[in-house]
């Protein structure tokens, strides 16, 4: 049979051919809706592919600022942070491959060779010191971030690095350590989660303290080892700066020592001891019974956390019998020397008031008034006040208003105006009861007299040094001159007369010249209906008298025992000695005051 050539019958193409070209325009549409699908991904990227692909890639990791140092007036750490590491899998990452390189020495030189996956768990086990099942436990799943382990040294951290295992990196993270445990405990606080403040000055200068945090951006490939050309940006961390406080912590050790052992002697509830120097404000020591270790905050309970220095308010007592004695003098209404008739009791606008010890009908100076500390002449040299000017001079003594010094929850205590006292307080405020105060703002009413009549506002924060060593002194608050240089050494002499001549003879120290003066007061029970619950002791001083440089409080709350067997001049003695040698303080050289305590 003769082959067919050409066209059909009747001019149609056959149904093959037809088909064939069907099939290659089919195939030349799909090359074009391919094409132009590859040139939209990789020439436009419309939908952001690329930019979704290199964002899977990345990886960012946080480079800890350093949190700033607290430190002591020399430069004693009391408070620094060490760089600590976590071990981080992306089990997503890890649990898909079975082998992966490393780069080893072979030779001497550095290649790449061949691991498999349970040999470098093995070795993580080994390195980190845990058991194999429990690295396959934690380094499998379908998590992206899973923490292995925490709180590694650098030196076990570089170990691991070394590994390179693929998906499982460190990170570094910064811990807070105080390598004087209980020091100052109260003062410096400590943290909440290992990074913010949660009291003392952590809490206070915790913006300045903590700096910037940087971070590592950079790319990975499909095994999880990061590629060598790949995006590698760098954030440094700005350190936090340091603070430097006007603490010496040696003082300090040895006031907490002091205070602690009064407190269990005596079994009171608390106990404080507060020294400053008279020339600068400057706290040197702020010690609190029960401090805290802010390596362990928790050992202790939560009331004892905080520093009652100046977070405690109570009625101070007779001590406050210097600020009547100074506002007299200032007012030119009596002088060291004055005299008053006193018999066992006083009685004034049908007010009656008695001493804590028995006597008959004296004839007593100013200066014994203070030196005995007696309710009655206080009251009777007082009187000579108008309410409002008693109520004048203590708000010009700073009572009633919370020294800044940079700590939280400092009190103002309680001062009422003058027209809002009865008929008793408008005198009992003479001698230390019916207002509240902190034992800082009685220090700082002391430091008035001691530097000769002009308050400095107390300071327990002395500069900010930056990473780079610059250091940025605090200027000290304003200070105001409250009573004249006349009336401060007359003031001087009277406290001082106390000491030599009155009833705070244990108060005395060998070599120096001492004045002081003894406070107790109702302590109010805590639940506010029942009364009182005991008492407040303390006494407050000053040395050397012939250039007064360092005041000292002493005060126990609530001790047991007989008030009149309540005696904390032992316990001032040994602080005051104590800060005397610490800053090399000259012996006195003059004779001391002894200003006659009866009228002659």
């Amino acid at each position: 049979m003769a082959q067919r050539t050409g066209k059909a019958k009747g001019g149609k193409v056959p149904n093959a051919t037809k088909r064939l070209r069907l099939g290659l325009g089919i195939m030349l549409t799909l090359l074009l809706v391919v094409g132009g699908k590859l040139f939209m991904v990789q020439g436009l990227d419309v939908g952001g592919m690329a930019a979704a692909a290199l964002d899977y890639r990345m990886r960012e990791t946080t480079l800890p600022a350093e949190r700033g140092s607290i430190l002591d007036a020399n430069g004693t750490v009391l408070a620094n942070s060490v760089i600590r590491y976590n071990v981080v899998v992306d089990q997503t990452v890890n649990t898909k491959t079975e082998t992966f390189k490393r780069l080893a020495k072979v030779d001497g030189k550095d290649k790449l060779v061949d691991v498999s996956r349970e040999q470098g768990l093995k070795e993580l086990a080994l390195v980190l010191g845990m058991s194999q099942d429990a690295i396959r436990e934690a380094v499998t799943g379908e998590q992206r971030y899973y923490i292995v382990a925490k709180d590694l040294k650098p030196d076990v951290e570089d170990r691991v690095s070394n590994l390179q295992i693929p998906g499982i990196v460190t990170e570094g993270v910064s811990k807070r350590v105080y390598p004087n445990g209980s020091v100052a405990g109260g003062i410096i606080g400590f943290l909440q989660d290992g990074s913010t403040g949660q009291a003392g000055i952590e809490q206070t200068q915790d913006g300045l303290l903590r700096g910037k945090d940087g971070k590592r951006l950079f790319e990975i490939g499909a095994d999880g080892l990061r590629i060598p050309v790949g995006v590698d940006e760098l954030t440094p961390p700005e350190d936090g700066k340091n603070v430097r406080l006007t603490l010496n912590s040696d003082l300090q050790y040895f006031a907490q020592q002091a205070i602690q052992s009064s407190t269990d002697n005596q079994s009171a509830e608390w106990g404080v001891i507060i020294v400053m120097d008279a020339k600068t404000g400057n706290l040197v020591a702020m010690a609190d019974s029960n401090a805290p270790d802010p390596n362990d905050p928790g050992r202790v309970a939560a009331k004892d956390r905080g520093v009652r220095s100046v977070t405690a308010a109570y009625e101070p007592g007779s001590v406050q019998k210097m600020i009547t004695a100074a506002a007299l003098i200032e007012e030119g209404k009596s002088s060291p020397l004055d005299t008053f008739t006193l018999g066992p009791s006083y009685t004034v606008d049908g007010q009656t008031f008695t001493d804590a010890f028995t006597h008959g009908t004296e004839e007593r100076t100013l200066a014994g008034i203070l030196g005995w500390s007696m309710n009655t002449g206080t009251v009777a040299a007082g009187s000579r006040l108008t309410p409002q000017q008693r109520y004048d001079w203590l708000r010009k003594f700073g009572i009633g208003e919370a020294p800044n010094i940079g700590l939280p929850a400092t009190a103002s205590g309680i001062l009422a105006p003058a027209d809002q006292w009865d008929s008793r307080q408008q005198y009992t405020v003479l001698f230390g009861q019916g207002v509240s105060q902190s034992t800082l703002q009685t220090v700082r009413a002391f430091q008035t007299i001691a530097n000769n009549g002009v308050m400095l506002q107390p300071r327990l924060i002395d500069s900010y040094v930056g990473a780079d060593g610059t250091e940025e002194k605090v200027a000290p608050q304003p200070s105001r001159q409250v009573v004249s240089d006349s009336t401060a050494q007359q003031v001087q002499d009277i406290l001082e007369s106390a000491v030599t001549e009155g009833q705070i003879k244990d108060a005395a120290i060998d070599g120096y010249r001492v004045g002081a003066k003894t406070g107790t007061s109702e302590s109010p029970c805590d639940d506010g209906k029942s009364g009182f619950c005991g008492y407040t002791a303390s006494i407050v001083g000053m040395a050397p008298m012939d250039d007064p440089r360092f005041i000292v409080e002493v005060v126990l709350q609530r001790p047991k025992g007989n008030i009149y067997g309540i005696t904390q001049g032992p316990v001032f003695r040994s602080v005051m000695s104590q800060a005397l040698r610490t800053y090399n303080v000259k012996p006195s050289t003059g004779e001391p005051a002894r200003l006659p305590q009866y009228a002659k």
